[in-house]
């Protein structure tokens, strides 16, 4: 595919439009010296910066015209001349630039092998829905010993109202990187003992972190995966994290926040019918994302096939 500069730069204006909505916001945040507990974590968990989050890509496969001089210095991009100019009809004079796959490939070949593995597998899985977000209680637990992780927020059952509902709820994480912050009292108490190696079998398509960890594997592909495809799933990141701290131990109504009181039989079916929620949103961003994997996957075995 071959864009007119007038067609590139206007997908790139839109791009950085949407995306100014979340990263203006939380620049202005930390100019102030202020914190959103919702907000905020999609910038300070995950690496991807604002600014790199405002640059576009069209992903693989695209040849910008005129765009030499706009995507110069940026990492995994090159010039279409020569010969490969011809082929798409275009000449050297053009200033064109593409995604250089061969250098993105040579430097994170074995990331995307890793995203396919782990999001094609998380994708044939069922969902499991029966967790009822505890794992963020879970973090709290025992907190008049340990302290909790946001202690800029209250607890709304207090620390003995918060181990109360740890004890009185089967644990069932999946999810190594919500387990890994567990209370150290809380983590025998899970069912499962999740670890790195053992992620790949255990990530499940209804947990809520996996659903937010789509902007994480999108990302880390950056910039042979489509801007779009990063801003939905930042988008859909960004509401699971405003239920999974809805749902958690903590008190958000200082910042606008509702309250899913996982604590309760209601709580509890407003919180599934919000996960499946969820997953089903994530399930067209898997897929995406795997026909990008696919696409790069199949463009490595060529490199080493030639």
């Amino acid at each position: 595919m071959v864009l007119e500069p007038g067609q590139w730069r206007s997908a790139q204006s839109a791009h950085v439009q949407r995306v100014r909505e979340w990263t203006e916001p939380f620049r202005l945040r930390r100019h102030r010296g202020l914190k959103d507990p919702v907000n905020d974590f999609l910038f300070t968990y995950y690496s991807f910066s604002p600014g790199k989050f405002e640059r576009w890509s069209p992903g693989s496969g695209v040849v910008l015209l005129g765009a030499a001089q706009e995507f110069a210095g940026q990492k995994f991009w090159r010039a279409v001349e020569g010969p490969e100019a011809a082929a798409v009809g275009i000449h050297d004079d053009d200033r064109a630039v593409t995604v250089d796959l061969q250098a993105f490939l040579a430097a994170r070949g074995s990331a995307v092998e890793f995203v396919d593995m782990l999001v094609r597998r998380t994708a044939a899985r069922p969902g499991l829905f029966g967790c009822f977000g505890i794992h963020e209680w879970a973090m709290a637990y025992r907190s008049a010993v340990n302290g909790v992780r946001h202690e800029q927020l209250p607890l709304r059952l207090g620390a003995d109202g918060t181990d109360a509902v740890v004890e009185a709820n089967n644990l069932k994480c999946t999810h190594i990187d919500a387990f890994r912050f567990f209370a150290p009292e809380a983590a025998p108490m899970n069912q499962l003992q999740p670890t790195r190696e053992t992620q790949r079998d255990l990530e499940q398509p209804g947990c809520l972190h996996a659903n937010m960890d789509l902007f994480k594997w999108a990302y880390k592909l950056y910039p042979a995966v489509p801007s779009e495809l990063m801003a939905d799933a930042f988008e859909l990141a960004l509401e699971v994290r405003a239920t999974d701290m809805e749902a958690s131990p903590y008190d958000l109504t200082e910042w606008g926040y509702g309250v899913v009181a996982v604590e309760t039989p209601e709580g509890k079916a407003e919180y599934v019918r919000r996960q499946k929620d969820f997953a089903r949103r994530a399930q067209p961003i898997r897929e995406r994302l795997l026909d990008v994997t696919e696409t790069l996957l199949a463009h490595s075995a060529g490199i080493r096939a030639s």
